[in-house]
């Protein structure tokens, strides 16, 4: 006959092996630690974070180079926004410290090496040459560095990519500037300039102060034969109307 104290001790051990049996079917592989813990101690209270601390500990956003060399190599980099767009992607060209440039929206469906090589490019050449110009006294440039496979500009790109042409500009840091097209328009929408009455816009950035002036880009006057008339008006101002 078993004593009392013999049941005890088969229902501890019972009850301890259920115990332990539930342990390791919850996942728990350690049943003890090395180090004796408090049991009872109160958790220490969770400290929240500044919101400055948070910040201070974000990558910082990396600067856009400071020269024109720089520039224009960074864009030519994995690391533009145009890279994974998977089209060739154009330098501007024409001096680097030139008086005039030109902005126009992206390369032509045409283009492989350089900007507007085809019939709108040589519209662009006759226009420059009615107001005493040539493409070797410009700096032309692009706002997309690359065409985009459906031959217009990303909405979700075009603010980064008016951003990077403004800094751009600065760079250059050109008396004068002539936007072609609705894409390039749109540098005028993001500054502190203002406009006169004559169309003639002011276009603040790092190298100083910029007279723009927003004309039709030449595949549109290719199409729109009429509309030659206004854009000569606005070539005049370019020419012309702003100081030299």
């Amino acid at each position: 006959m078993r004593s009392m104290g013999g049941e005890y001790g088969d229902q501890w051990r019972q009850s301890l092996a259920s115990a332990l049996e539930w342990w390791r079917d919850a996942g728990v592989e350690t049943l003890a630690e090395d180090e004796p813990r408090d049991w009872l101690a109160r958790p220490a209270p969770v400290r929240e974070t500044a919101p400055e601390a948070v910040a201070a500990t974000a990558a910082p956003v990396a600067a856009l180079p400071d020269t024109i060399e720089g520039f224009i190599g960074w864009r030519m980099s994995d690391a533009a926004p145009e890279a994974d767009w998977l089209t060739p992607r154009i330098a501007p060209a024409g001096p680097a410290g030139a008086d005039l440039m030109i902005l126009t929206d992206m390369p032509d469906a045409e283009d492989t090496d350089s900007l507007m090589s085809g019939p709108a490019g040589r519209l662009l050449d006759r226009m420059l040459a009615a107001i005493g110009l040539n493409r070797d006294s410009v700096h032309l440039a692009p706002l997309a560095w690359a065409r985009p496979l459906a031959g217009q500009i990303p909405g979700e790109a075009e603010p980064k990519l008016i951003e990077l042409a403004l800094h751009h500009i600065g760079l250059v840091a050109p008396k004068k500037l002539l936007l072609l097209g609705t894409s390039a328009n749109r540098v005028l929408g993001t500054t502190s300039g203002s406009a006169s009455g004559n169309g003639i816009h002011d276009i603040n950035h790092s190298g100083g102060n910029t007279k723009a002036v927003a004309t039709f880009h030449p595949r549109f006057l290719m199409e729109r034969p009429a509309a030659k008339a206004e854009a000569w008006k606005h070539l005049l101002l370019f020419s012309r109307g702003i100081g030299q």
